[in-house]
């Protein structure tokens, strides 16, 4: 596993450049990823639109702030991700807020299809579900990861799917709702849990 971390790393992203690789592939019509359909660009259209709002919208509540500057040891933040998914969308401009306000977390960011062996790590219930966030430390060992999406997110899509039996364009537009109500505090808190459960493990 190990290898195959410190090879993801090298494939690697800022931010920054994550989000400019998306605005560049859809100048060009494009999507990430190696599948390419007008419905995934459009889906990551939309996600643009959404990731912009979440920028200048989101806020830390000061108890995650001070939990996140709390952290002894230092650890890389690596995010399995790709442009047009509606998740990923939500989620990772909040891992990058909660990144800049941590001086000991260092996000860097993959695209999934470009690391397939490392997708195939971290798969949930033998999916490639994403974002996915993996918690490694100074030796690329993993001690923690969280992911593809908040409890509550989770649990309204495994409940309409046993509803309808597939998720369908509703049940989407219902997910993207409850991350609107929900403003990000439930990823917020989630992550923050595993990293001070994970520092405090590390640090004993």
């Amino acid at each position: 596993m190990t290898a195959i971390i410190k090879e993801s790393l090298t494939r690697s992203h800022s931010y920054g450049e994550y989000r400019a690789i998306i605005s560049q592939l859809l100048a060009d019509g494009k999507a990430t990823g190696a599948v390419q359909s007008d419905e995934l660009t459009h889906y990551s259209l939309l996600n643009e639109t959404r990731m912009n709002r979440l920028e200048k919208t989101i806020e830390l509540k000061p108890e995650i702030t001070q939990s996140l500057s709390g952290i002894k040891k230092e650890y890389t933040w690596l995010v399995i991700s790709e442009g047009w998914c509606g998740d990923a969308a939500q989620i990772v401009p909040i891992i990058h807020l909660m990144a800049e306000s941590a001086p000991k977390i260092d996000l860097r960011i993959v695209f999934r299809d470009e690391n397939e062996e490392l997708m195939n790590l971290f798969l949930s219930n033998g999916a490639k579900s994403i974002p996915k966030l993996i918690v490694i430390d100074d030796e690329h060992k993993v001690v923690a990861y969280w992911g593809p999406r908040p409890k509550g997110a989770a649990e309204l899509i495994l409940r309409k799917k046993a509803e309808f039996g597939a998720v369908t364009d509703q049940i989407k537009a219902d997910l993207q709702l409850w991350y609107l109500h929900d403003k990000g505090h439930s990823t917020m808190q989630e992550i923050t849990s595993i990293m001070v459960k994970a520092d405090s493990n590390l640090v004993q």
